[in-house]
């Protein structure tokens, strides 16, 4: 990870529209989830994703991959960066709020840290990264809070499902880091969501039944939000973000995403969080800054 020292006014503005954008697909699925159930949710989210990215492939004129063993890792990574953390997600927020999914979801890039750690030669856990992931599971444990794990409940099966989650989308990284490199990223992109709805929808017929389309335009609204703008238009700002600010950078929509959520849960849906998960955030912001390196940087050249 190259931290990037500047950015342009226009990328600034790019990574905020990124953490907005995320920021607000933690309340529309929970909107989706008062008339969907949460795998058909998911499949939702990846069909409808899908359908947009592979319409952007074909006016690109972008070469369609054709090797077996490339679609067999779409499905991989379908599986492990959109059908599990999707699900695991989902079924959390029915019994978590928006704003604390939000921000279990930054532990991504702790998790990412780590499984990168294990599978690369070149990804070592140096003492700095060590301190960052220590002080991101702090944050994640004080979040949680000892006494919801001493008793156990629905409440604390949904904050490790969302954790979970997280960590799948970590080994994912991993995965397209190792099996997806050259691929251009549209159509990386649309091979992955054509992998997880290959998988969702027999997964949807067997759990939830034949998806319904007699839903209400809150719910339709709420499923185009974060199918359409929150998944296949925040991949293509993804890549681009990614191109013009480096991943650096992109830690930085991590940490924006979670004040967007939980605002937006307390306007819309009168949520309200404990003092634990505000000092959780805080703790768990500190480690992801901490990974992020520029600040310590800041600090040496100061002193």
């Amino acid at each position: 990870m190259t931290p990037q020292t500047s950015l342009s006014p226009r990328a600034w503005g790019e990574l905020g529209l990124l953490a907005l954008i995320w920021g607000g697909s933690f309340l529309s699925i929970r909107v989706a989830l008062d008339e969907v159930g949460p795998i058909t949710s998911v499949l939702h989210r990846t069909f409808w994703a899908m359908c947009v990215l592979w319409l952007v492939v074909g006016l690109r004129r972008l070469p369609l991959p054709r090797d077996p063993r490339l679609w067999g890792a779409f499905l991989i990574m379908g599986l492990l960066n959109n059908v599990l953390p999707f699900s695991l997600m989902a079924w959390g927020q029915l019994h978590i709020s928006t704003g604390l999914t939000s921000i279990f979801n930054a532990t991504t890039a702790i998790f990412g840290v780590l499984v990168a750690a294990a599978v690369f030669a070149d990804e070592r856990l140096s003492l700095r990264k060590g301190v960052g992931v220590a002080l991101g599971f702090a944050g994640v444990a004080t979040a949680i809070g000892v006494q919801n794990l001493a008793q156990f409940d629905i409440r604390s099966a949904a904050q490790l499902a969302v954790l979970a989650g997280t960590l799948s989308y970590a080994c994912a990284g991993a995965w397209g880091r190792a099996r997806l490199r050259g691929v251009p990223p549209v159509v990386a992109a649309a091979g992955m969501l054509t992998g997880s709805t290959l998988i969702m929808a027999p997964l949807t017929l067997w759990a939830e039944g034949v998806p319904s389309l007699d839903l209400a335009p809150r719910t339709w609204a709420a499923i185009g939000y974060y199918a359409l703008i929150a998944t296949a238009f925040a991949y293509l700002l993804y890549y681009r973000v990614l191109a013009v600010a480096g991943s650096g950078n992109l830690l930085l929509v991590t940490l924006l995403i979670a004040p967007v959520a939980i605002t937006l849960g307390a306007l819309v849906r009168d949520e309200s969080l404990s003092v634990n998960a505000y000092a959780g955030f805080a703790l768990l912001a500190l480690g992801l800054l901490v990974l992020d390196g520029r600040i310590l940087g800041r600090l040496r050249r100061t002193i």
